[in-house]
């Protein structure tokens, strides 16, 4: 599913103009980048988490030059889902046959 079929599954199951949804799921999206940005969590009760994760410093290897540089600390945002959410997602899929859940996500 892309944001154009999230849009219209919204806008059909609301009534809202596709218009109008478009600008909710992009103020949301904003709001959930700045929020991050600015070192504050988002947390939705029964959807997940939007957090950030610290990554500590650590050795690495650049290949092409055969030499190990260092990979600073850095921070990256991470989204953990809800339990129930886990949860309805895997007896969902679990009923689903196995062929099905092989789709291509271009």
């Amino acid at each position: 599913m892309r944001k154009s079929d999230l849009v219209a599954a919204i806008s059909e199951k609301t009534g809202v103009p596709k218009v109008d949804v478009l600008v909710a799921l992009e103020s949301f999206f904003s709001e959930v980048k700045d929020s991050l940005s600015n070192g504050e969590n988002v947390y939705i009760r029964g959807f997940g988490s939007f957090v950030i994760k610290r990554r500590a410093q650590k050795v690495g290897r650049h290949i092409k030059k055969n030499k190990s540089i260092v990979i600073p600390e850095h921070f990256i945002p991470s989204f953990k889902p809800a339990k129930v959410f886990v949860e309805q997602v895997k007896d969902n899929v679990n009923a689903l046959p196995a062929d099905s859940t092989d789709e291509d996500d271009d």
